[in-house]
């Protein structure tokens, strides 16, 4: 396995076979992408043609193919990748709860093969990152989770509330001076990435860096191992995640780590057997949450902010209708949600969707198509903000793996849509399609691109 020679053996012996990307089937290989059967009940995805989840087309306008798989193959093998694509709510959801049959094991494994060159910049930064919570199906995970979950609970975001609209108020400063100077500002760059990246860092008692750096090796780590980077581009990316890793390291191993902060509890704590956890899965806790804490909460917060602006009637009603920002953040994350897919891997041979799948079966959950299975929502198309369902949605997955942090992720979004409505209300998009984010697992708009004046 391209990423496990990082990671280290894979906890359960069941699980089989290399990347989901494997060297024959790995994108910008010469490879064909995910294709359709040539014959059979999914006759009109030929009708499609192609499907490459890192097209252009897909990543602008996916949910043609997340119907046409739901409705017609929704367990879908692709024998140019080997991945199983899983597109029903019902069979998502039961691979979610079912950790015994759907191992965890594959989560971060790197999507394109890592070539030798990019694999001695991460050997020579010491990058070895063991499986600790996402990617963790061992009896040491659940003490993790407890050890995260308890700095994100309600009560904490409850309290980090005066916190978020500070520092959001303080970035909309900045674009009300841009917007009055030039007319126009990235709402993205200038907002939506910053926040969470600020907020994490308060939270975590992280001072000795600047968001702008551990918001690039944040994305870095994405690309690397979510994305399709050319050998070059690797050669770089390896370099920013070695330097985050060797930070991360640092830090855990400091001697001034305060016992109260997230660092200090996992340094604290205690595995089943009674020893004490070792530092390279305590790293590798941070770096999960570091970069799920911020980069995708700044996805999210992207995707709300661009969706509210250009959706009919909407914009500025957020500052001042209260239960409008967190319904509309329920409805993008059901179904525009930043973690697209998730992947899991089968123990053994198991039936799924009235498919049998073997042992080692690579999976791809498309958690985004899940938010229009109309099965579970009524009209999902339709951006609805009354929607009495839209709490069943799986953005943030489900079970013992659902993500600790949806709480504070919600709670972000919901500040910045009422603070940037409340402080920009007369901006609107500016006429133009933005760059989308397109990794496997994460979609977003990486620029908000809004200009001064009434629509």
């Amino acid at each position: 396995m391209i990423y496990q020679a990082l990671t280290g053996p894979a906890p359960h012996s069941a699980v089989s076979g290399g990347c989901p990307y494997g060297p024959a089937g790995a994108p910008g290989t010469g490879a064909p992408p995910i294709t359709a059967p040539a014959s059979g009940p999914a006759s009109s995805l030929d009708g499609h043609g192609l499907l490459d989840l890192f097209g252009d087309g897909f990543v602008r306008d996916p949910y043609p193919w997340m119907d046409t798989l739901r409705r017609e193959s929704p367990v879908h093998h692709d024998p140019g990748t080997g991945l199983w694509l899983v597109s029903r709510h019902a069979d998502i959801r039961t691979v979610l709860l079912d950790q015994k049959a759907f191992l965890p094991d594959n989560a971060q494994h790197a999507v394109t093969p890592l070539g030798v060159p990019a694999l001695r910049v991460l050997a020579r930064a010491g990058f070895r990152v063991r499986p600790a919570l996402a990617n963790n199906g061992t009896d040491s995970h659940p003490g993790l989770r407890r050890v995260v979950t308890r700095f994100f609970n309600a009560h904490r975001v409850a309290a980090a509330v005066p916190l978020i609209e500070r520092i959001a108020d303080e970035l909309l400063d900045g674009v009300r001076a841009r917007l009055g100077a030039t007319g126009g500002c990235d709402l993205f760059s200038a907002f939506a990435q910053v926040l969470p990246c600020r907020v994490m860092m308060e939270l975590l008692g992280v001072d000795a860096l600047d968001a702008a750096t551990l918001a690039r090796w944040s994305d870095a780590s994405l690309e690397l191992f979510w994305g399709r980077p050319t050998p070059q581009r690797q050669l770089e990316l390896a370099e920013l995640v070695g330097e985050f890793h060797q930070w991360l390291t640092a830090a855990v191993n400091g001697e001034a780590v305060p016992e109260d902060s997230l660092m200090g509890a996992l340094i604290r704590h205690r595995l089943p057997d009674g020893r004490p956890l070792d530092v390279q899965t305590a790293v590798g806790a941070c770096f999960f949450v570091f970069v799920a804490g911020q980069s995708t909460t700044g996805q999210l917060i992207s995707t709300v902010l661009r969706g509210a602006l250009a959706e009919p009637g909407l914009w500025p009603r957020p500052a001042h209708e209260e239960p409008l920002a967190p319904a509309w953040v329920e409805e993008v994350l059901r179904r525009e949600p930043p973690v697209t897919t998730w992947r899991r891997v089968t123990s053994r041979p198991v039936e799924l969707g009235g498919v049998r799948l073997p042992a080692g079966a690579l999976l791809l959950l498309m958690l985004m198509g899940s938010g229009s299975d109309p099965e579970v929502f009524a009209d999902p198309a339709l951006m609805r903000t009354d929607r009495a369902e839209v709490r069943h949605h799986l953005a943030f997955g489900a079970g013992r793996h659902r993500c600790p942090g949806a709480s504070l992720a919600r709670t972000e979004a919901a500040v910045a849509l009422r603070a940037a409505a409340r402080r920009l209300p007369a901006v609107r998009l500016a006429p133009a399609d933005p760059p989308m984010l397109g990794l496997l697992s994460f979609r977003a708009p990486l620029r908000i691109d809004v200009v001064a004046g009434p629509a």
